[in-house]
């Protein structure tokens, strides 16, 4: 698994890097010993919950008391979270950032996706970044948490 791309949206890429952790976030995707295939995202799941735990993150953290909703991973003002499911789930998972900025739970978010070619590999109907990346720039104005969008490959 390596980095693919980033994608800025309303500075979430200037959020990460005002707290030094943008190039820490990033290099939680250059795992090479990680193949990107089917059957692959147990391996990724655990690598990230790996990094963030030993950052000292809280993980799979209800983002209301009275819902199951989780995020990936939440610290101080930042939450992340990651999708290598089905694209039904993507929307869902910037509703969830939203609701925790709105909430003034958190000040911005990081949303990591494999890219298309990835995505196509690991299976069928796979959640990508080109096309979340595509669909924040269309809900730019519905979808105010500062994001950085991650693609891996």
């Amino acid at each position: 698994m390596r980095l693919q791309f980033v994608h800025d949206h309303h500075h979430g890429q200037a959020e990460w890097a005002k707290r030094d952790l943008y190039e820490w976030i990033t290099d939680v995707f250059e795992a090479p010993s990680i193949k990107i295939q089917a059957g692959c995202t147990n391996a990724i799941r655990t690598h990230i919950s790996n990094e963030f735990t030993s950052e000292g993150w809280a993980l799979n953290v209800k983002i209301d008391q009275e819902l199951r909703n989780t995020v990936t991973a939440l610290k101080d003002d930042l939450a992340f979270q990651v999708q290598t499911g089905n694209m039904s789930r993507a929307p869902y998972d910037l509703l969830k950032l939203e609701y925790l900025y709105q909430s003034q739970k958190i000040s911005a978010a990081a949303f990591a996706l494999p890219t298309k070619f990835a995505a196509s590999k690991i299976g069928s109907n796979i959640a990508y970044f080109e096309r979340v990346c595509n669909e924040l720039t269309v809900f730019d104005r519905v979808i105010h948490v500062p994001i950085l969008l991650i693609a891996f490959e």
